[in-house]
């Protein structure tokens, strides 16, 4: 049987995450899930794929105030601006505004990155529309509301990192909201195409495509590669470019989620072609019933 193992929700883009016991779903995937991001002036996003060291700072939620740690520095607590001043914000094809968190918190993060940098955070009148196969919303993820990895996908990939001779990594290197246990196949998480958790129900939107953040250790702020990329190459390349590892879900039905819930799919597709070219096809279909797994 199939349940959630792991619950991660990342205040601040490209920072640490928080582990919770359970959550709320909103229609943008976990409460307080990229509810702010560190951006230049001109708006453009800062990340760990060229800023790593965001890695290390820790964001920690508390109530109406967000609080700020790294290694080496003060902690700053801040009263969260929930409306305000606004700033220019963007997310890959995504542009429009966030609310500034004030200037305490800009010459923090402009002093850990060695840049001018601004803390924003989603304004009330946010929108965005993310796409796939199943559309929906988000706040400053990458492109979707959820990002779903499985534990039989990471046992299989370190299976393979050992016997080239490599070390394990662990699942915070791929940065997911959702881990499910239970499942033997490696990579099952790519033919669900509706599950549903609790009270919650997602939806397909895309095999996620990998960058360089997987290199990076989520502890130090370090970049540690080239494991899990370089593995994850032999076996999972993308038809358009790529490797990938987890899948992008939207919000189909908002509700609470909590860890050991079960994990019903309601439909299923055929093997991604970036797992079939390696392994034996998965008999899957999706004409197959609802099922608990």
């Amino acid at each position: 049987m199939a349940k959630i193992a792991r619950l991660t929700y990342y205040p601040v883009k490209g920072c640490a995450g928080t582990d919770v016991p359970s959550a709320e779903i909103t229609p943008a995937g976990l409460a307080y899930d990229r509810v702010f991001q560190v951006v230049a002036p001109d708006g453009d996003f800062r990340s760990q794929r060229r800023h790593p060291v965001l890695a290390s700072v820790r964001p920690r939620v508390l109530g109406e105030r967000l609080a700020l740690s790294a290694p080496g520095r003060g902690e700053l607590v801040l009263d969260i601006r929930r409306d305000g001043p606004r700033h220019p914000g963007s997310t890959f094809s995504w542009h429009g505004e966030g609310i500034h968190q004030g200037t305490e918190a800009a010459e923090w993060f402009s002093d850990l990155l060695g840049l001018p940098s601004v803390l924003i955070g989603v304004a009330p009148d946010h929108e965005r529309v993310t796409g796939g196969e199943t559309p929906g919303t988000a706040a400053f993820a990458d492109g979707h509301a959820l990002l779903v990895a499985s534990e039989s996908s990471l046992d299989g990939l370190n299976d393979r990192i050992l016997e080239r001779g490599g070390e394990p990594v662990p699942m915070d290197r791929f940065r997911p909201n959702v881990v499910i246990s239970g499942w033997l196949e490696p990579h099952r998480e790519d033919e669900v195409r509706a599950m549903r958790a609790g009270t919650a129900e997602f939806g397909y939107a895309k095999q996620c495509v990998r960058c360089t953040v997987p290199m990076v250790d989520q502890e130090t702020g370090e970049k540690a590669g080239p494991e899990p990329i370089r593995t994850l190459a032999t076996y999972r390349r993308h038809a358009e470019g790529g490797v990938t590892f987890g899948m992008k879900a939207a919000v189909l039905r908002p509700g609470q989620v909590a860890v050991g819930d079960e994990v019903i799919v309601h439909s299923w597709a055929g093997p991604s072609p970036s797992t079939a070219a390696a392994e034996p096809p998965f008999t899957a279909t999706a004409s197959r019933p609802a099922e608990s797994v």
